[in-house]
């Protein structure tokens, strides 16, 4: 099982252009592995709403490509978006951490942690394609394929939970992210 960082650095070296919104516990460790204007640290109080959020950029954005980096606590109080996402065909990459735990909250299980198939319910949803890693080996091996092409594409990365993590903050404040981005994006 590789570490939630390790599965951040894969990814940092297979992204292009795209934008990368993280949430939770990944806020705490993208910034250390990214610095893009199209890096957005969405860290609100309601849990699960990254994915469709990636939805609308993927909406406001066609063609550029969305990674949201979203965790298996998060993804579980809103699966409903994996089915909206699934009848869009956009170029949305959901990356989901999957730690069985609520880390960032002082690291209670999850719902039925280390038991669900995420991968099942992805493509339950309608989404075919589905990435499954345990190592990041494994994610190194797919990683560039399944953040590039037609989507939406669902990857579970099993990652080692970390407990006593304290809840991140992003690197910049609310206003000055929707800024940068904006000026990334020319909009």
């Amino acid at each position: 099982m590789m570490t939630h960082r390790a599965a951040l650095e894969v990814l940092a070296r297979a992204r292009t252009e795209q934008i990368v919104v993280t949430t939770m516990g990944s806020v705490a460790i993208w910034p250390q592995v990214s610095d893009s204007p199209l890096d957005f640290h969405y860290l609100p109080s309601s849990m699960g709403q990254a994915v469709p959020l990636g939805l609308g950029l993927c909406f406001a954005q066609p063609g550029r490509g969305v990674i949201v980096l979203t965790g298996d606590g998060g993804l579980l109080m809103n699966l409903g978006c994996l089915v909206t996402a699934a009848q869009f065909p956009v170029p949305l990459y959901i990356v989901l951490i999957d730690n069985g735990l609520y880390e960032v909250t002082g690291g209670q299980a999850v719902a039925n942690a280390r038991r669900t198939d995420f991968a099942a319910l992805a493509r339950g949803a309608g989404i075919s394609r589905v990435y499954t890693c345990d190592t990041r080996e494994e994610w190194s091996a797919v990683a560039s394929e399944a953040v590039t092409g037609s989507g939406p594409v669902f990857v579970c990365l099993k990652v080692q939970g970390e407990i006593g993590k304290p809840t991140p903050s992003a690197p910049r404040p609310m206003a000055d992210q929707i800024a940068r981005l904006r000026a990334a994006l020319g909009v």
